[in-house]
């Protein structure tokens, strides 16, 4: 299929692009990789009045060690996210969460930010912000805003950013001492969207548990964190007990969704392997 007709805008600065949004409101789409939005457009399930390309606005991209965090620009490549030794180091989670991310060719296409605002319930960057405590930085015409990453997801491809604003970096906390975190995912195909899949940010000191998040993708309308499974882990070693009570709680915690893939039953199930698959080797590293 084609896409219905739309203008095209290629803004030359955020307030241009911010401007642009302004005079066409609803009717306007913002356009970074887009890895997913030319799916949409070809596929008639979006049909914008008008594309705005941020792709070419400075001040967008890269990657910044601020301290505390790290500032991940929102039309930072996938590509450069998988490779970058600062991500790698302080992020951990993120880093492993980027060979998952589709293909190559998308990876050098898809941005950081895009993947984030797209918001799909079954991605993976979405579950590793909330997991990490991330905090979205929004531009509008008013000014720049920052939004929790646990406030910035509300529901199936929707989230904190309104018709009229740009999500512009992403911060990412550093990992602390003690901190370790774990992705994997269960999928039909390397690149496929997951069936399910879990980002683990826990704490762990001589092998046993304290604080951390478990938050499952391809579980609901957008990232789920199993908090009431997350506290049974406090104060907790490593156990094949411990790996049963955490299933049994995932069973009764969680409410996904069912498709042409899986049942709300078989993801329930998996949910509870991919704790036992992520978190045992976590407490024994």
């Amino acid at each position: 299929m084609k896409p219905a007709p739309f203008a095209y805008v290629r803004a030359a600065t955020l307030d241009d692009a911010l401007r642009t949004l302004e005079e066409h409101g609803d009717g306007a789409r913002v356009l970074a990789g887009g890895q997913s939005l030319m799916a949409t457009l070809n596929m008639r399930l979006s049909a914008p009045e008008v594309l705005v390309d941020i792709g070419r606005v400075d001040g967008l991209a890269g990657i910044e060690d601020t301290g505390d965090t790290l500032r991940i620009g929102a039309m930072t490549r996938h590509v450069e996210v998988e490779t970058s030794e600062l991500v790698a180091e302080h992020a951990p989670l993120v880093a492993s969460a980027m060979p998952h991310i589709a293909h190559p060719a998308i990876r050098n296409a898809g941005t950081f930010g895009g993947s984030i605002a797209f918001a799909d319930p079954a991605a993976e960057l979405p579950a590793c912000a909330v997991a990490l405590g991330a905090r979205m930085t929004i531009a509008g015409k008013a000014g720049s805003r920052t939004v929790e990453a646990d406030a910035f997801f509300r529901g199936l491809y929707e989230t904190a950013i309104a018709p009229r604003e740009i999500l512009t970096a992403v911060e990412v906390p550093k990992i602390a001492p003690g901190w370790k975190s774990g992705l994997m995912e269960l999928a039909r195909r390397h690149g496929d969207y997951a069936i399910i899949g879990l980002a683990a940010h826990v704490e762990v000191e001589g092998g046993r548990f304290g604080g951390g998040r478990l938050v499952f993708f391809g579980a609901g309308d957008h990232p789920v964190a199993a908090a009431q499974t997350a506290a049974l882990l406090e104060g907790e070693t490593w156990s094949d007990r411990l790996a049963d009570r955490l299933a049994a709680s995932l069973k009764e915690e969680l409410d996904p969704f069912e498709d042409l893939n899986a049942d709300a039953a078989m993801r329930r199930h998996l949910a509870g392997v991919l704790v036992k698959r992520t978190l045992g080797p976590l407490a024994a590293a």
